[in-house]
């Protein structure tokens, strides 16, 4: 398969899902561990809003909600940052990403039981940025979990509605994502890894990733107005198994 073709399938892979409560993580290891696509470097691993939110920054709803959304960015960032130092590596192995993403899906069928019936909000408190930093943490330490899912569901337990819970994670999620992208790419300049980065293949893969995650943020937004987010998680129980079953 052309290095293009592959890079711009994982893109598309990874913009799918990196928005979806169902695990990037479990789904670039699944192409990648079945030898379909070629392994990548680690590096690889709307719009009217945020126009909206900058163009009204004199608002003080504008300004609360922006600093909100801050921060839950430094809180992953610092959480972030002492993981790294502590020389925490993200886990290779198929089996703890299988059962996150098995555990993941009976939370999110759990979380949508728990809340059917109650009158949910679309305010997001302080406590509501507080605990979405912290579930970035959280995600970032159990990979499989997946950053919206652990994200939008905990907010949803605490009474946000689904499309203020998922737009938040949204805007949380492209900072988090740039800094830490910014990050590695800083260390693969000074570390390179054994596997050699093609910035170039790097770019590309980036651009479809990020045009395919606008229009699946889109997509969402719209679908949760009038659906919950069980169908995610009965496939994350399937999909948790079909890992499973290929390393058991």
């Amino acid at each position: 398969m052309p290095a293009w073709l592959a890079v711009c399938i994982l893109g598309i892979i990874e913009g799918v899902t990196e928005f979806l409560p169902i695990s990037s993580t479990g789904h670039l290891l699944l192409v990648e561990n079945a030898h379909w696509l070629p392994q990548q470097s680690d590096l690889f691993a709307f719009a009217s809003r945020v126009r909206q939110l900058l163009t009204n920054i004199g608002d003080p709803n504008t300004r609360d909600y922006l600093s909100k959304l801050v921060l839950a960015f430094v809180i992953t960032g610092v959480g972030g940052l002492i993981l790294k130092k502590l020389g925490f590596t993200l886990p290779k192995e198929t089996a703890p990403i299988a059962w996150a993403t098995l555990l993941g899906g009976i939370g999110i069928l759990a979380i949508e039981w728990a809340v059917r019936g109650r009158r949910l909000t679309s305010e997001i408190t302080w406590l509501i940025a507080v605990v979405v930093g912290l579930a970035q943490i959280l995600a970032a330490v159990f990979p499989g979990t997946s950053r919206s899912a652990a994200t939008i569901l905990l907010a949803l337990a605490l009474g946000v509605a689904r499309p203020a819970a998922t737009e938040f994670s949204f805007l949380v999620g492209v900072p988090t994502l740039l800094a830490a992208g910014l990050y590695e790419t800083q260390h693969a300049l000074r570390h390179p890894g054994p596997v050699p980065t093609d910035w170039g293949m790097l770019v590309l893969g980036t651009l479809v990733s990020a045009v395919t995650a606008f229009f699946v943020v889109r997509w969402l937004i719209r679908w949760i107005q009038t659906h919950n987010f069980s169908p995610f998680g009965w496939y994350r129980i399937a999909l948790g198994l079909a890992m499973l079953a290929r390393v058991i």
